[in-house]
């Protein structure tokens, strides 16, 4: 009996549906990509929010199609209000890109280096290079040495938002490139993948610019219609006088009285 009430007690109690209970957060980037909205999040508390991972393309926030391949990576910091405020943590390379880099008869070589920024931050720089045909071991290791020490110069005197920039317009590798020279020619070399081991000082600037809005069009005045030109008035010519009717001579009688 008591077994028969406790089943008909579970029946009839409702289940709460935790859908209902949570709301939906905006997902901003943070500073260095001008705080666009990256995506939703639900959750029923906001401090549940701490700690979730957002991801997107370079393509999703600037809409530059060459760059569909770099996914950035954001941390969530806090919330004010429903919207969610990230920093940022790293990049990677899709490995689709990854794959059709890598071809058959050529040597990829991966190298990771631990650099210090200008502003303090710790960053873990992990490069792949491809070489035109296979190399030998000891010329891996040269360009390894080489990448490190030129990595670690050059991070010395930038920030972080610097390195991200010069990650996402190709600019570090090709600086990279051409120290390797030295050892062997390189087809191509590729920032892999980026972490932020340790937060430095302050928050990174802005590497993104801002598309100048376009100027309000003048209102135009409406044109006025032009008088039509009046035509100069024909000068009259005065006619000339008529002519007098020539005087008409006194008619001669032929038959002239005869003088006595």
């Amino acid at each position: 009996m008591a077994a028969a009430r406790k089943a008909k007690g579970s029946a009839g109690r409702k289940v709460k549906d935790k859908w209902k209970a949570k709301e939906w957060y905006n997902v901003h980037a943070p500073k260095m990509f001008n705080e666009v909205v990256i995506g939703e999040t639900p959750a029923a508390d906001p401090g549940l929010l701490v700690g979730r991972t957002a991801e997107v393309t370079v393509q999703d926030i600037t809409g530059d199609l060459s760059k569909m391949h770099i996914k950035l990576k954001f941390k969530i910091t806090g919330a004010d209000g429903h919207e969610a405020k990230t920093v940022f943590i790293g990049h990677d390379l899709t490995s689709d890109y990854v794959r059709r880099l890598t071809r058959r008869k050529k040597t990829k070589t991966d190298h990771v280096v631990d650099v210090i920024t200008f502003d303090h931050f710790l960053l873990r720089i992990k490069t792949m290079s491809i070489a035109e045909r296979r190399i030998q071991s000891s010329q891996e290791e040269g360009m390894r040495q080489i990448i490190g020490v030129t990595l670690v110069q050059m991070a010395e005197k930038m920030t972080l938002s610097d390195i991200v920039k010069a990650v996402i317009s190709g600019d570090l590798s090709k600086d990279l490139a051409k120290a390797c020279r030295v050892v062997i020619p390189i087809k191509r070399l590729e920032i892999r993948r980026t972490e932020v081991l340790k937060v430095g000082d302050g928050e990174p600037e802005s590497i993104i610019e801002e598309k100048p809005a376009p100027e309000p069009a003048a209102a135009e005045e409406p044109e006025q219609e032009e008088a039509p030109e009046e035509e100069p008035a024909e000068e009259e010519v005065p006619e000339e006088p008529a002519e007098e009717a020539a005087a008409e001579e006194p008619e001669t009688s032929d038959d002239a009285p005869e003088q006595e």
